[in-house]
């Protein structure tokens, strides 16, 4: 499953016109890090928003469309020249 969409102001949706939701190992995969590291953001409050099913965490495709491009590191320009 991919989280892109061609129209980011709508999420993409399935046949009961709900979003699809993917569930921490589809996170962690896409991302390529362990699945461990997916815990560890939600016990520190990191990581994208999730819906609790039971025992099982869900996530919206939009929120982590949303959480990823707010991980975006600013560009050379608008860094400090005095970093590296």
């Amino acid at each position: 499953m991919s989280i892109h969409n061609e129209n980011p102001t709508c999420p993409p949706t399935d046949d009961w016109g709900l979003e699809p939701l993917i569930d921490v190992h589809e996170l962690a995969a896409y991302l390529g890090i362990p699945i461990s590291t997916v815990y560890e953001w939600r016990v520190h409050g990191k990581g994208p928003t999730a819906y609790r099913f039971g025992k099982h965490l869900k996530f919206a495709i939009s929120d982590v469309g949303a959480w990823i491009a707010q991980q975006r590191e600013p560009t050379s320009e608008l860094r400090r020249p005095d970093r590296r």
